[in-house]
């Protein structure tokens, strides 16, 4: 059987159509969302891995102030981002007087403050993906009700109860569910899989930037004096970045 979604969507009542309409624009909303992460994936992903080369190749001149600067000036990087919070807080205090340790435990303090706000940003608008998943099946039952509530109308407005009267008015209204489905199902996939690439982003960040503190720590000299780290030094500081 040939199903025309025009006609179907010319027989359908008021209600019917307000709930189309809303799982219509849910759909809508989900790509835009799935499309932001994605494009926030890829790029953040790029200018980190540029961040890092220019780090990496820094030699001599790896210091605090000029990692901080380059850091900065790395727009769009999240993990240049929070190097940046982390650093600008090491420079402060040392300038403040405080020694290698003491001011890199404050460092790792601050950035610990700092660890809720990048989860937000990276997981910004994914409640929408997540509401979408588990309202949507009950919004096309919703509409489903609500035509076979018109199709009752139909029998006692005294069009005949014969299948052939009820019978369309039934099936355009169990449409309407298997349209909340088709939206629901995608939407809950994708949401688990982007959901799992942003938290083993964030989790790359964090353990990037921990790295970066434990070296100032344990090895704060080598910022304040600009002392030429070892190759396997800076692989340390920068081996757990999100480049891949």
């Amino acid at each position: 059987m040939d199903i025309n979604l025009v006609e179907i969507w010319g027989h359908m009542g008021l209600p019917v159509r307000a709930v189309v309409v809303f799982l219509t624009l849910q759909a809508i909303a989900c790509v835009a969302v799935i499309v932001d992460r994605l494009l926030l994936l890829g790029l953040s992903r790029a200018r980190t891995r540029k961040f890092v080369e220019q780090a990496g190749s820094q030699g001599t001149g790896m210091n605090a102030e000029r990692l901080l600067k380059l850091a900065e000036e790395t727009k769009g990087s999240h993990l240049a981002s929070f190097v940046a919070k982390g650093l600008r807080s090491y420079v402060d205090l040392k300038k403040k007087g405080h020694g290698g340790e003491r001011a890199a435990e404050l460092t790792r303090r601050a950035l610990e403050r700092k660890t809720e706000p990048l989860s937000r940003d990276l997981n910004r608008f994914m409640n929408v993906l997540a509401s979408t998943g588990s309202t949507a099946p009950f919004v096309g039952l919703l509409g489903t009700v609500l035509g076979i509530m018109h199709a009752f109308k139909l029998i006692a407005g005294g069009a005949g109860g014969g299948i052939a009267t009820i019978g369309p008015a039934i099936a355009e209204a169990l449409i309407v569910t298997g349209y909340g489905l088709t939206v629901a199902i995608p939407v809950v996939l994708t949401f688990n899989w982007i959901s799992s690439k942003l938290a083993g982003y964030e989790g790359d960040i964090l353990n990037a930037a921990g790295d970066l503190l434990d070296r100032l720590e344990i090895g704060g000299d080598m910022f304040d004096h600009g002392k030429e780290p070892s190759r396997g030094e800076r692989s340390r500081v920068l081996s757990a970045s999100p480049t891949a």
